[in-house]
């Protein structure tokens, strides 16, 4: 549950501060662009009735999950968590993707690699673009030295570039 305030309303009308809760979700783009995008690198993507766990999801709750090549989401998934798992699928070779359940890297690299894809990726969905996706991404709490991902994308990313530019990736 997230924390509530009376600040600046009406007596009694609840209102959500939490910056999480105004990212953009996959039941407001819709799932036909995403499963698109995904097929363009042999992934599917499966929809997840709500109310219903997410398979292969590491986080839990409405986050997306991965196993093989196909990843998981329901309306209320973030659409930076849905294509941050995608990316961590795209970033594999494809012999190694069948193996994936729930984790897919315990590599900083392929992570970084990974935060880097989802932000190029996100161009590719109408309605979304990078600086959606950026602001999503911090308003999620992702975490960065620089202190925000426009700067880590903009400043401190030469190796997650250089990852995606080795093996032919978008970037």
């Amino acid at each position: 549950m997230h924390p509530q305030t009376q600040a600046s309303i009406s007596p009694g009308e609840p209102v959500d501060n939490d910056p999480a809760n105004t990212v953009l979700r996959v039941g407001q783009l819709g799932f036909d662009a995403p499963a698109a995008l995904l097929a363009t690198f042999g992934l599917k993507l499966e929809r997840v009735a709500d109310n219903e766990p997410i398979p292969g999801s590491f986080w839990g709750d409405e986050e997306a999950g991965i196993i093989g090549i196909t990843v998981y989401a329901r309306d209320d998934t973030p659409v930076h968590s849905l294509l941050h798992e995608a990316g961590h699928l795209i970033v594999l070779p494809e012999e190694r993707r069948p193996d994936v359940h729930t984790d897919a890297t315990d590599s900083i690299e392929e992570e970084n690699a990974t935060c880097y894809l989802q932000i190029v990726l996100a161009d590719r969905l109408p309605g979304v673009g990078r600086e959606r996706l950026i602001a999503d991404m911090d308003a999620w709490g992702y975490s960065f030295r620089l202190g925000s991902t426009r700067a880590w994308f903009e400043q401190d990313a030469a190796d997650a570039r250089a990852f995606l530019l080795e093996r032919g990736l978008p970037c």
